[in-house]
């Protein structure tokens, strides 16, 4: 084992001191603690210097992989470059320091930015308001269900309770839509990987609430009949919902509005370049077309009669709350930031350069890996495992001998309509070198898996921690250090 391979506590030795805390500076009476709370022991700490400490935790950190390290081309999470600007602005004082209670008076830079951001997510998805609230894409999700079940209850049409999913959808659609108390109805897709508009329309009746929709979709195709399904779904009374998990390679270029959609989220955490990864941070904005604007939750940012933007936190016709405040701030100024530094001349680059780089690694792969719909993709698209399984190696595999070669692995096993699913997405933000490199790689594993299936079916070999057993890793993980408590 080296050195930095070893846990903090291992290398503990008694009388070591890595801290020097200073004697209180008031003399503060401690509030008296319930005797249930209090420790009747010292916690077993590890004892290190602050050298062995700094080591420790640095070393930790070189372990991690992300996008500021290396390529991550995550299907359907559009991991792209987060731009330090945008960390530098979310730090500035006059950000950081605000309070959500202050006085409105107080606080209108901040409100402002809510007020712009808004504006700039209309324009660019041809929704006529926004709140910003929600604090992640499935939260999104939910208000805008939220949304329209309470549009159909204001016209008095409560028995709108069905809302249609795609077998193609992210799996968040019918878990937001069962928590917003509807039932999942299901549309297929024809083999070239689109919705199955036969399919859709006998479904359609004034049960039928809306349907949820990603465009492009999941296998990164554009759904071509968007503009027949928003109309068969507005005649039957229906909403279009639209999950903006897939709008990077639409920013700038083409409307979920235009196309006829009710409602959306988007994802700010990956179309609009905010960190995001392991749980969070993420917000997830929600826009609607005008005769949805009611409903949006509260509190909402209104300029007043005197001049001033307010967060008003009372409206009789609002979906309710759905957050504390204002929503994930720090993230939403990551975002503004993002837009402003593009601006309306370049923002037009994103789409085209997302789709031209996932095309170009399909186009060069598909020899070698089984392409179940060989079609003109969008920002992502997915392979079928690869294209020689005599050996038996698996997706999985190549996933993880992709680790010994510096490279993330993209998505697997998603979209649940292959069986050896590999979804890729490399977004604008990498170089063509790097997506060479990449394609390399790619190609000598597939290579590999014929000439030497066994370095794939053990892999990785390189990493800190070998193959896990990731069943009972979810199931029974270990969160403490032996008896440590």
């Amino acid at each position: 084992m080296k050195y930095y391979d070893k846990l903090i506590f291992d290398l503990s030795k008694e009388g070591r001191q890595g801290y020097s805390l200073p004697s209180r500076k008031w003399n503060a009476v401690l509030a008296d603690l319930p005797a249930g709370l209090v420790r009747g022991e010292e916690p077993a700490l590890p004892q290190v210097s602050e050298l062995d400490a700094v080591r420790h935790y640095t070393n930790l950190s070189q372990m991690n992989f992300g996008v500021d390290s290396g390529f991550y081309p995550l299907g359907s999470c559009t991991m792209k470059y987060n731009p330090k600007i945008n960390e530098e602005i979310a730090a500035h004082p006059g950000f950081a320091g605000v309070h959500p209670l202050q006085p409105d008076a107080t606080v209108q830079g901040a409100l402002w930015v809510y007020e712009q951001l808004a504006k700039s997510l209309s324009e660019i998805t041809g929704m006529a308001e926004f709140t910003l609230n929600p604090f992640a894409g499935a939260h999104g999700e939910l208000t805008g269900l939220m949304i329209i079940r309470q549009y159909h209850m204001a016209r008095g049409d409560e028995k709108r309770t069905r809302i249609i999913v795609p077998d193609s959808a992210h799996g968040t659609n019918p878990a937001s839509a069962a928590v917003c108390g509807l039932e999942i109805v299901q549309v297929k897709s024809k083999e070239n990987g689109l919705v199955d508009v036969e399919d859709l329309k006998p479904l359609l009746d004034d049960t039928i609430a809306g349907i949820m929709m990603t465009n492009p979709n999941t296998l990164g195709l554009f759904e071509k009949d968007i503009k027949e399904i928003a109309a068969l779904v507005h005649e039957c009374g229906g909403l279009l919902y639209y999950d903006g998990a897939n709008m990077n390679p639409l920013v700038g270029m083409v409307r979920p509005g235009d196309m006829g959609f009710d409602v959306l989220h988007l994802n700010l955490h990956k179309t609009f370049s905010t960190p995001h990864g392991g749980g969070g941070p993420g917000a997830g904005p929600v826009g609607v077309a005008a005769h949805l604007a009611p409903y949006l939750p509260v509190p909402k940012v209104v300029r007043g009669e005197d001049g001033l933007l307010h967060m008003v936190g009372a409206d009789g016709e609002a979906c309710g709350r759905v957050s504390g405040f204002m929503g994930n701030f720090g993230v939403l100024l990551r975002a503004f930031t993002y837009i402003l530094m593009l601006g309306n001349e370049n923002v037009k680059m994103v789409g085209p350069l997302a789709v031209l780089g996932a095309n170009y690694i399909k186009e060069s792969l598909k020899d070698c890996f089984e392409l179940p719909i060989d079609s003109v993709c969008k920002h992502e698209f997915v392979f079928d495992g690869l294209k020689d399984k005599s050996t038996e190696v698996t997706t999985l595999d190549v996933a993880k001998r992709l680790l010994d070669y510096g490279f993330h692995a993209p998505t697997i096993y998603f979209p649940l309509l292959f069986h050896q699913a590999i979804m890729i997405e490399p977004t604008e933000t990498e170089s063509k070198e790097t997506l060479d490199g990449f394609i390399e790689i790619m190609k000598h594993i597939a290579a590999e898996a014929i000439e030497d299936p066994e370095s794939l079916k053990t892999a990785p070999h390189t990493t800190p921690v070998r193959r896990l057993d990731e069943t009972t890793a979810a199931r029974q993980p270990i969160l403490k250090y032996k008896d440590i408590i």
